[in-house]
């Protein structure tokens, strides 16, 4: 039941996040200056699709252990990054604010590696399977960064 529910967790952020994201990609986002690098759309819902399942999958790894001040406090940083995750679409997308969005995609950043660090002495593998998450937030981090710049 816990894996079900992590996932359903982790799951369900993205896709409110997809939501506010979706509304503004044609539009909004289509009419910013964007480097070089930028991917296309299309590539990034199933990354993130992708990264979401991971996340489950780590979180359940950590909620499974026995009940510990460690184990809380492993979870309660996750659940910090993730409603960091969470806002950043919204206030790039919904607000049209990148200055704003690389403040948070970077407090992100740094709650992911903190939630790496902490989950790595509960569980190795939960840990190893947030590395894509950082890998692909530092990319978002560097995107988010040039955006603002050119716009």
């Amino acid at each position: 039941m816990k894996l079900v529910l992590s996932l359903l967790i982790t799951l369900s952020v993205g896709f409110v996040a997809g939501i506010a994201t979706a509304a503004n990609v044609d539009e909004w986002y289509a009419g910013l200056n964007k480097p070089a690098f930028n991917p296309p759309n299309s590539l990034f819902m199933p990354v993130w699709t992708v990264l979401y399942v991971l996340m489950g999958i780590s979180l359940y790894l950590v909620w499974k252990k026995p009940p510990t001040p460690a184990r809380n406090n492993a979870l309660i940083i996750f659940f910090v990054q993730l409603a960091l995750n969470f806002s950043w679409s919204f206030i790039f997308f919904s607000l049209h604010q990148p200055g704003w969005a690389l403040v948070d995609i970077v407090a992100l950043l740094l709650g992911i590696a903190v939630t790496i660090n902490v989950f790595r002495h509960l569980s190795k593998t939960a840990a190893w399977l947030l590395v894509p998450y950082f890998l692909w937030v530092a990319f978002a981090t560097v995107l988010n960064t040039a955006i603002y710049q050119l716009n």
